[in-house]
C-alpha cells in the first residue's frame, strides 16, 4: 500500500502582541466600530486639548496681579492660587500659627504612607497612631505648652479634610465589619437592629445627617451640656459611611460558599474563629475595590461639612474669593487647583487599592 504525503497549508506567523504598535492596533483599531470611535474621540481631543493647553499654560498669568489678569489675550489667571493658596490650604487658622497645621498634617500623611507599607505592619504601629493623633490635636487645638488656643471652628482647609477622612475611615471600617456580620446573624434581634440601622442611614443624604448632627442633636442634650461641632460631624460621617461600607462587605460575605463554614464547624472552630480565619480574609479580598471606593467617597464627602460652618478645601476657597472682589472672577482657576488636590489623593488611593488587590489575589494568579 502506497502512502502519499500531503503537506498541510502553511499557517500565518503569530501576531506580535507586545509593544506600543501592537497595543494600538488591537485596542484602538481592532475593528470598524473601535476605529470609528477612536477617530471621533481622537479628533475631539486634537481640537480641544491644544486650546486647553493654550489657555492653561501658554497664555496663562502666574503672578498675584489681578489687574494684569484682566489684560486682553491673557488666559488662565493662576495668580489667584499664588495669592490665596494659604487661605485655601489652611482656612481661617491664624496666619502666624499656620506652621502648626502644616506640621500636624505632614505627620498624619507620613504615618498614612507608612501604614500602607507592609514593612511597617508591626504591633508598634498602633502606638504610633495614638501618639500621632495626640500630637495632631495638640498642635491644632493648642492651649498647652505655650501654644495659642485655636477653637475647632477656625480649623479648615486641607488639614481638616485629611483629618476628617482619616479618622472616619479608621472608625467606619471596623464598625462596618460588625454591622455586616450582624446582618447575617442568626439572632433576630441583632439582625433586625443592623438592618434598621443600614436602611435608615442609607435612606437619607449625608447633608441631612450633618445638619441633624450640627443643629438638631444639641436640642436633645441636657442644659449646659455641649459636644463640639467637629466631634458631632465626625460621628455623622462615620455612621453614614459605616452603613454603605457594611453593604459592600456583606456582599463579600455572601459570596463565600456555605460549605466552608460547615467545614469549619466540623473542625470545631468557634464562630469568631471561623470568621477571622476563613470567612473574612476571603470576603474582604473579594471586595477590595468596593471598600476603597467607600474610602474615596469619604474623602470627597468631607466637602459637605461646609454647611455646618466647617470650612475644608472647598469652603476655604469660598471664603478666600468671597471676601475679595478683585479675585472673585477667577474662581474657575481656584476650583481647578482644589480638584487637582482631590485627584492626587484619590488617584493615590486607587493605585494602592490595585496593589492590595494583586497582593490578596496572588493565590489565584497563574
Amino acid at each position: 500500500m502506497t502512502t502519499t504525503f500531503t503537506p498541510i497549508q502553511a499557517r500565518q506567523a503569530p501576531v506580535n502582541t507586545e509593544g506600543l504598535v501592537p497595543w494600538i492596533r488591537s485596542n484602538l483599531f481592532g475593528d470598524i466600530r473601535t476605529t470609528i470611535a477612536t477617530l471621533i474621540f481622537g479628533g475631539l481631543m486634537l481640537w480641544y486639548i491644544p486650546q486647553l493647553i493654550d489657555w492653561a499654560i501658554i497664555r496663562a498669568y502666574w503672578f498675584a496681579d489681578s489687574n494684569a489678569c484682566r489684560a486682553d489675550g491673557v488666559g488662565a489667571c493662576w495668580g489667584v492660587v499664588t495669592e490665596k493658596y494659604r487661605l485655601v490650604i489652611f482656612g481661617r487658622y491664624p496666619f502666624e500659627e499656620q506652621w502648626r497645621p502644616l506640621v500636624a498634617t505632614l505627620l498624619m500623611v507620613l504615618l498614612l504612607v507608612a501604614s500602607c507599607t507592609r514593612t511597617f505592619w508591626k504591633p508598634w504601629l498602633a502606638v504610633l497612631w495614638v501618639l500621632m493623633l495626640t500630637g495632631f490635636f495638640t498642635l491644632m487645638g493648642g492651649g498647652v505648652m505655650g501654644l495659642e488656643e485655636v477653637e475647632t471652628s477656625r480649623w479648615g482647609g486641607l488639614p481638616l479634610t485629611i483629618m476628617l477622612a482619616t479618622i472616619s475611615i479608621a472608625l467606619a471600617f471596623p464598625l462596618s465589619l460588625l454591622v455586616a456580620l450582624g446582618r447575617r446573624s442568626n439572632l433576630p434581634a441583632i439582625r433586625s437592629l443592623c438592618t434598621v440601622f443600614v436602611e435608615l442611614v442609607r435612606g437619607v443624604p449625608l447633608i441631612s445627617v450633618l445638619f441633624m448632627a450640627s443643629f438638631m442633636f444639641p436640642l436633645f442634650m441636657p442644659v449646659g451640656v455641649s459636644i463640639d461641632v467637629l466631634v458631632r460631624v465626625l460621628v455623622g460621617i462615620t455612621l453614614f459611611q459605616t452603613a454603605y461600607m457594611a453593604e459592600v462587605i456583606r456582599g463579600g460575605l455572601q459570596a463565600i460558599p456555605k460549605g466552608q463554614v460547615e467545614a469549619a464547624a466540623t473542625l470545631g472552630l468557634s464562630y469568631w474563629q471561623t470568621q477571622r480565619k476563613i470567612v473574612l480574609p476571603q470576603a474582604l479580598a473579594m471586595v477590595v475595590p468596593g471598600i476603597m471606593n467607600s474610602f474615596i467617597a469619604i474623602f470627597k464627602d468631607t466637602s459637605l461639612v461646609t454647611i455646618v460652618s466647617l470650612y475644608e478645601l472647598t469652603g476655604a476657597l469660598k471664603i478666600a474669593l468671597g471676601s475679595d472682589s478683585d479675585w472673585r472672577p477667577y474662581f474657575i482657576e481656584g476650583y481647578i487647583f482644589i480638584a487637582l488636590i482631590y485627584f492626587a489623593f484619590c488617584f493615590s488611593m486607587s493605585r494602592y487599592s490595585t496593589w492590595v488587590e494583586k497582593q490578596v489575589n496572588k493565590g489565584k494568579q497563574r
